[in-house]
């Protein structure tokens, strides 16, 4: 697809350009499951910043996406407050997840997740997006293991697999 040209059917490619998320049209969806894999666990965290920075070739483009660690939310609070202690994500010390790419093929962004101050690789695989004249919204999955970034308690109890859905629109600037 032409670069600028809109479909929201496909990866459509933004026009080169600076952009900012829109972090009220954004957001992260996760889902993994627990009791010994029984049961399925949907929750969501909230964008708080990051940008975009679009280049031709799409290529040299680069991503920045910043997370508040501490919107972690489930149907559980209970268990949200377990998952923001120290004993999980320990968003007191630790408030904020980051994605940092600069490898982007238009359809992966291959980059590095940083949670609990671990930075680990991880391929976002952008399975769709729109694009208009001011603005492109992606949407990307990926499989990230937590005990890459060292939360490992209650091992067996939870499933190491997280499955994200990030819905993330960009406004250029």
């Amino acid at each position: 697809m032409a670069s600028g040209q809109a479909d929201s059917s496909s990866v459509a490619t933004p026009r080169p350009g600076h952009y900012e998320i829109d972090i009220a049209n954004s957001t992260v969806a996760f889902t993994t499951r627990h009791l010994f894999g029984l049961l399925s666990v949907p929750g969501t965290f909230a964008i708080s910043g990051g940008t975009a920075n679009v280049a031709e070739p799409i290529t040299e483009s680069g991503v920045e996406v910043e997370i508040d660690a501490a919107s972690f939310r489930t149907p559980t609070p209970l268990r949200d407050k377990v998952v923001r202690s120290a004993m999980y994500l320990n968003t007191a010390r630790y408030p904020t997840i980051t994605f940092s790419s600069k490898q982007w093929d238009g359809e992966t962004l291959t980059g590095t997740l940083t949670v609990c101050g671990v930075a680990s690789p991880v391929v976002l695989h952008v399975t769709e997006s729109s694009v208009d004249e001011h603005s492109f919204t992606a949407r990307a999955t990926a499989r990230v293991d937590r005990t890459d970034f060292g939360v490992t308690a209650t091992r067996g109890m939870l499933d190491r697999y997280l499955d994200f859905t990030l819905t993330v629109r960009f406004v250029r600037q």
